[in-house]
């Protein structure tokens, strides 16, 4: 493995551990990303010339620490600045982990905090502990760029004036800061699984990440029903992995894809989950959540070794449900798909059309409404909103499939 490429998958793994360290120990979370990015580019000056070192989570957790210190230093004379910095030598015994052992998901919980807007708490997470950048988190909210990082600041300042403490989050925490970890966990999985910019079409550090913090909150939570949802979901979503990008970089719909070569253990595991929570939602009064039917929704598309075989009436009235439950623009378009197999793509472009205010800039919605009008024979509109689509599209291989289409009507 080149350099280049175990800095790169170094970076992915320690980010976030080296964050999470550094928030907990000197309570600041601008300090903590600071150092944390300062110890990483320490990293890419000097190990091309010394080399990897044998524990580089290690060297990069203690070098950060270093830089971290430096910096209260500099900042500030008082007192209470120099007691965190010598913590790094306290011999006193750590404090208890609580509830949640790994260290990461503990500190999604903990940056999941009440006091915050939701929106916050999750767009400050997953720039800490998830890795995304600004854009990639301006993009999963639909917002610009600028709007997302005055967001992110102003969280920032909230926790500092506030007195907001780091500290493990208990019991009685973890049933209140549920919903803001699960949206965290399901956007960096979705940021994996259909990148919104760069080279690679799929982002596997965010899909992997994301499935690992999925189980550990299924082995905190095994009766909660959103987070089996949750899980089943994301399993279901990467067992199509393998078939998703053609070998020539383009993205395969699900229709097209080769079903054989899905990851049948995952497809079985995400089965399960989802067959334990219809039994569990049968035999009570729970009524089933976003997660839930998201999963549920998933396990009709790959039930079946066909596309031609998939239950379509089934896949509305989940979305029907969902609808209800989460009545987000998204949720609506992603349903009128649905509706196009049920009820014909005239009905579905009526309700597509009526979603453009507030998802003009979604490049979703155009590729949607240009398969739409494709099919009622419309090609000369369809062409355009290939063209507002993949000029929308930031993923390569989607950006591939969107052009040849395209270029289909156009000859």
């Amino acid at each position: 493995m080149r350099l280049e490429e175990a800095m790169t998958r170094i970076h992915k793994q320690e980010w976030a551990r080296v964050v999470a360290s550094l928030a907990r120990r000197f309570g600041d979370l601008d300090i903590a990303e600071d150092a944390a990015a300062e110890a990483f580019v320490t990293a890419v000056q000097r190990w091309p010339r010394d080399g990897v070192p044998a524990h580089p989570g290690g060297w990069l957790t203690t070098t950060a620490n270093r830089k971290a210190i430096d910096r209260i230093r500099r900042e500030s004379l008082r007192e209470t600045k120099h007691q965190a910095a010598r913590m790094l030598h306290d011999d006193t015994p750590a404090e208890p982990t609580g509830p949640i052992e790994d260290d990461r998901l503990r500190l999604i919980f903990t940056c999941c905090h009440p006091a915050l807007a939701m929106e916050a708490r999750v767009a400050l997470t997953l720039r800490l502990l998830g890795g995304l950048t600004v854009a990639e988190i301006a993009r999963a909210f639909l917002v610009q760029e600028t709007t997302m990082a005055q967001r992110i600041t102003r969280a920032k300042r909230k926790i500092k004036a506030a007195h907001i403490p780091y500290r493990v989050p208990s019991s009685e925490d973890i049933r209140e800061r549920l919903a803001g970890v699960l949206t965290v966990v399901y956007l960096i999985f979705n940021e994996g699984y259909l990148a919104g910019e760069g080279v690679e079409p799929l982002r596997t550090d965010l899909i992997d990440e994301a499935i690992v913090l999925g189980r550990l909150l299924l082995d905190l939570l095994p009766e909660d029903g959103e987070v089996a949802g949750l899980l089943a979901l994301m399993l279901l979503t990467d067992a199509r992995r393998p078939a998703r990008v053609s070998r020539t970089g383009e993205l395969v719909t699900l229709e097209e894809q080769d079903r054989s070569a899905w990851d049948q253990s995952l497809l079985d595991e995400g089965h399960a989950l989802v067959r334990g929570r219809l039994a569990a939602v049968a035999g009570g009064d729970e009524q089933p959540g976003r997660y839930q039917l998201l999963a549920a929704i998933n396990a009709v598309h790959t039930y079946h070794l066909s596309a031609r075989d998939t239950d379509w009436s089934q896949i509305l009235t989940l979305y029907d449900r969902l609808v209800l439950v989460d009545p987000s623009p998204i949720v609506r378009l992603n349903r009128a798909v649905a509706v196009a197999e049920v009820d014909g793509p005239d009905v579905a472009l009526a309700e597509i059309d009526r979603l453009a205010g507030p998802l003009d800039g979604y490049h979703a919605l155009h590729a949607a409404r240009a398969d739409l009008l494709r099919r009622l024979g419309r090609g000369g509109d369809a062409l355009g909103a290939y063209d507002r689509a993949i000029e929308l599209t930031g993923n390569p291989a989607e950006r591939t499939y969107l052009t040849r289409r395209r270029d289909q009507l156009a000859t």
